[in-house]
C-alpha cells in the first residue's frame, strides 16, 4: 500500500473524522444503565461479543462487497447493498447512526474532491447513503487495499466504542487501552471472515442489541444518541 492510501485510512479511521462516531454507544449506554456492563471485564466482553457477532458478521463482510461494487461501478450491486443495510437495522436509533454517518463522509468527500462523479451516485441512494456505502467509497477513492479498509473501519469502531465506555462506565484511560488492545487482537480473524463471507452468510442478528438499542431510545438520561 502507497503512502498516500495508508495515511487515508488512518485519516478515516480517526474519531476526530467529522462523521459523528464518537457521539454513538451502540447500545452500550442503555447496557451500562441496565447493570449488563458494569466494569472493564464486562465492557471488553461486550465488545468483543458485538465485534464477532455484528460487525464480523455484517458490517465488515458489506463493507468487503462494497468496495467490490464500487470498484465495478455498479450501481445495483450499491443499492441493493445500501438497501440491506438499512433494512437490517433493528431500531430507530441504529437506522438513524448509519443514516447520519453515510450522509456526513458524503459531505466530507465532497469537501475534499467534489468532481468526483461517483459522489452523484452515492448521493443518489435512497433515503441516504448507508456509513459502510460511503466508507466503501472513500477507501476506493485512495486505492486502499480491501483488506487494510476493513481493518481501519474496524479500528474506528472500537475506538469510538471504547471512548464511549471510557466515559460512560466509566473507565479509565490504561482500562480502556487494555480493552482496545482486546479488540485489536481480535480484529485480524473478524476481517479475514468478512472478506470471504458471501450474500448468502451476511447476516444481521444480535437480540440482545436490538433490546438494549430499543430500550436506548427512551432512557431518562442519556451522553449518546444511540
Amino acid at each position: 500500500m502507497n503512502d498516500p492510501a495508508f495515511l487515508r485510512l488512518i485519516w478515516l479511521a480517526s474519531p476526530a473524522l467529522p462523521v459523528g462516531g464518537f457521539s454513538y454507544s451502540e447500545g452500550l449506554e442503555s447496557a451500562i444503565e441496565r447493570g449488563l456492563v458494569a466494569d472493564e471485564a464486562g465492557a471488553a466482553r461486550w465488545l468483543q461479543d458485538q465485534l464477532s457477532l455484528t460487525l464480523a458478521r455484517c458490517e465488515l463482510p458489506l463493507l468487503a462487497a462494497a468496495l467490490r461494487a464500487w470498484q465495478a461501478q455498479d450501481l445495483p450491486r450499491l443499492r441493493a447493498l445500501n438497501d440491506w443495510q438499512l433494512h437490517t437495522r433493528e431500531t430507530h436509533e441504529l437506522r438513524r447512526q448509519t443514516e447520519q454517518m453515510g450522509r456526513a463522509m458524503l459531505d466530507w468527500l465532497r469537501a475534499h474532491d467534489a468532481t468526483d462523479p461517483r459522489l452523484g451516485t452515492l448521493a443518489s441512494l435512497e433515503p441516504a447513503p448507508s456509513w459502510p456505502l460511503a466508507f466503501a467509497l472513500a477507501a476506493v477513492q485512495a486505492a486502499a487495499p480491501p483488506q487494510q479498509t476493513l481493518l481501519a473501519f474496524g479500528f474506528g469502531w472500537a475506538e469510538n466504542l471504547v471512548q464511549a465506555a471510557m466515559k460512560a462506565v466509566p473507565l479509565g484511560q490504561r482500562a480502556g487501552q487494555r480493552v482496545l488492545a482486546q479488540l485489536a487482537g481480535a480484529l485480524p480473524g473478524c476481517v479475514e471472515s468478512a472478506l470471504a463471507c458471501g450474500d448468502e452468510a451476511r447476516q444481521s442478528y444480535s437480540p440482545m442489541l436490538a433490546i438494549v438499542s430499543a430500550l436506548h431510545e427512551t432512557q431518562y438520561s442519556r451522553l449518546f444518541r444511540s
